[in-house]
């Protein structure tokens, strides 16, 4: 795929989170590199960092639960900051908040696993001020609505090299995660890789 002159590449490793700038008509290239790996984003204006991309206001704005090529990502202000223009997987949520301490502590009875809201917090740290952390849209999540109302969480459907393309509307800060849940089905079970690329489509 040729999407134009790359301008930035960022991998996010294993258990981290890492953050990006984007300029408005950028775009951004987040790739599954290794396959099964959910990428938790959070996603904020540049310039008023008190408007940032809300999962909460896409449901209501979206009257949907799923992500479509062409939707828009909404902020809490009800206004698109970034349009979903490709998408090779065609499953992912944004329903489920952050894993933090208080989900490993809680179900798992463990102090000190990594988790993507701390890993969030850290990749914002020093880029923007950030007092409470979004909730986010997980990328490659698999989870769906079975009979009864509630939620079914399986394994990611993302093979190796799957993305999302996404355009900015405005100037952004995004940050992403590896989803750390490794006892759980979420990223099959083990944590890999995530890969950001920005690219000037006009360039």
């Amino acid at each position: 795929m040729d999407w134009g002159h790359k301008v930035e590449e960022v991998v996010i490793p294993p258990y981290q989170g890492r953050s990006i700038q984007i300029r408005r008509g950028q775009h951004l290239v987040l790739v599954d590199v290794d396959g099964k790996q959910v990428g938790d984003f959070v996603c904020f204006n540049a310039h008023d960092v008190g408007e940032w991309v809300s999962p909460v206001h896409m449901r209501a704005s979206l009257a949907s639960i799923r992500l479509k090529i062409g939707d828009f990502l909404y902020s809490n202000r009800r206004r698109p900051l970034m349009k979903l223009i490709r998408d090779t997987v065609g499953v992912h949520d944004f329903f489920f908040p952050a894993c933090d301490y208080w989900r490993y502590k809680v179900d798992f009875g463990l102090e000190d696993h990594p988790n993507c809201h701390d890993n969030l917090m850290k990749a914002l740290d020093g880029v923007i001020p950030v007092a409470m952390l979004p909730d986010p849209i997980n990328w490659f999540m698999n989870n769906r609505m079975n009979g009864d109302g509630d939620y079914v969480i399986s394994e990611p459907l993302s093979k190796p090299g799957d993305y999302v393309e996404l355009e900015a509307l405005d100037d952004l800060v995004v940050a992403i995660a590896t989803c750390s849940q490794d006892m759980a089905p979420v990223n099959g079970m083990k944590v890999t890789r995530l890969r950001m690329e920005i690219f000037d489509p006009q360039s």
